[in-house]
């Protein structure tokens, strides 16, 4: 998010940079400036995400803030009820900063790994603004509905919104994925019943808390499990770019959950997750301040 780029007509794409191979799109939400970039295709990770931002705040002097927007993969618990399509955002909680690499450290003796390093956490104008929002769905005046109406109304998004054909079930973390498309094939009694939500409040939820970040895809209950029950049992969601930005890219994560990072991930989720995801950074940068982001140094 930028307070003073000067934006050509229209928000025209950029012309190319050899020294730059990121396509970015410029455009505005509300009295923000903002450009957007994703990662080249097929490339994931920190080491990816760290490239990217880089490259972007070299490029655009200006900017001040940045949201790391996506999917990833959710850990419901006794304490968390998540469900596909809810959204993760990070912010501090104990003795983490909102994000936390799992994967970073050494092996010690015994088997042992040992975390090492830090990471900083959001800065503190998008924990306030986080507080607004939640301020506002308290007294039932949120928007995320409203943004995310956008996409039942355009027929060319209808890929986005809510999955009719495939539920949403959560299994027991030893029962694995049965080889198929889907889980057409698995057995239903091996699933973990929750109830039905009170849609009057609202199917989709907002999570807040922190975020396990690393270099490998999570596809096993039980490998889950143990790396949250290492960082302390308060993990909401797994994925694979946060941790390469957060010392030097002040930013907020926030992720639509596509799967429970077990055997039965798949892909139908995953368009839906990042809608809702999208709808509620919309939400966020529409409450934030455009005065108090120009007056950031």
């Amino acid at each position: 998010m930028s307070k003073r780029f000067h934006w050509s007509p229209g928000h025209r794409s950029l012309t190319s940079d050899s020294y730059d191979p990121t396509i970015y799109t410029l455009g505005r939400v509300g009295p923000h400036n903002v450009v957007i970039a994703c990662l080249p295709a097929g490339n994931t990770g920190t080491s990816a995400a760290t490239a990217v931002a880089g490259r972007m705040r070299h490029k655009f002097r200006s900017l001040q803030f940045g949201f790391m927007v996506g999917i990833g993969g959710g850990v419901p618990s006794a304490r968390d009820d998540i469900r596909l399509g809810d959204v993760v955002v990070s912010r501090p909680d104990l003795e983490h900063g909102g994000v936390v690499q799992y994967d970073f450290g050494k092996a010690e003796q015994g088997g042992r790994f040992h975390r090492t390093g830090h990471l900083n956490q959001s800065p503190t104008l998008l924990l306030n603004v986080i507080n607004g929002v939640q301020r506002d769905y308290e007294l039932g005046q949120q928007t995320y509905s409203i943004h995310m109406q956008r996409y039942l109304e355009d027929e060319n998004l209808e890929e986005f919104t809510r999955p009719t054909t495939e539920p949403d079930l959560l299994f027991k973390a030893t029962y694995p994925h049965i080889d198929s498309l889907n889980c057409s094939d698995c057995d239903t009694s091996q699933t973990i019943f929750r109830p039905l939500r009170n849609t009057k409040i609202a199917s989709t939820r907002i999570h807040y808390g922190t975020i396990a970040s690393g270099n490998q895809v999570i596809k096993d209950a039980a490998t889950r499990d143990r790396i949250v029950r290492d960082l302390g049992g308060r993990i909401l969601c797994f994925e694979m770019e946060a941790a390469g930005l957060m010392n030097d890219f002040p930013c907020l994560v926030v992720r639509g959950v596509s799967d429970y990072c077990d055997s039965h991930k798949c892909d139908r989720w995953q368009r839906y997750a990042a809608a809702s995801a999208a709808a509620y950074t919309r939400e966020l940068l529409l409450l934030m301040p455009s005065d108090e982001v120009a007056g950031q140094t």
